[in-house]
């Protein structure tokens, strides 16, 4: 599983034209599955989403996770990080099929939902337009 995580003031996600899930500030998660993704690794990927420590503190330092600073998550699925780039057109046969994905991006969110976020979404498999206003920027990458 990967996950590009953004730092955001806001940001959205909207499909033909209608917002289908927005949020202040918060984290921008562009989700990743792969064929041999288990549901443990959704867990874990959502301890680490959850647990990043990449808002700043009275002291301008990234000290702070996102429960403290109240924040939300907007989590988008992206097969594309899954993509075979040894030649000029990606390929994507490394990414799991949707049977796979679907349900362990559904877990994702429900783990972070347990932990007491409030997650946005967009739709799987859906032609979407994801807007941000990214903080910082802060942009990390992460694999489970």
């Amino acid at each position: 599983m990967r996950a590009v995580v953004t730092r955001v003031k806001n940001a959205r996600v909207e499909i033909d034209g209608s917002v289908n899930g927005a949020i202040g500030t918060g984290l921008l998660v562009l989700l990743g599955v792969g064929p041999e993704d288990t549901e443990a690794q959704a867990g874990k990927m959502a301890d680490k989403v959850c647990g990043l420590r990449i808002f700043e503190d009275e002291n301008e330092k990234m000290n702070l996770n996102l429960a403290a600073v109240g924040g939300a998550l907007l989590v988008v699925s992206q097969f594309t990080l899954y993509a075979d780039t040894s030649s000029r057109r990606p390929g994507f046969s490394h990414a799991a099929k949707p049977e796979t994905a679907i349900p362990l991006y559904e877990e994702f969110m429900a783990q972070c939902r347990a932990r007491g976020f409030r997650v946005e979404h967009g739709e799987f498999g859906a032609d979407m337009q994801v807007f941000s206003q990214n903080d910082g920027p802060v942009t990390i990458l992460l694999e489970v």
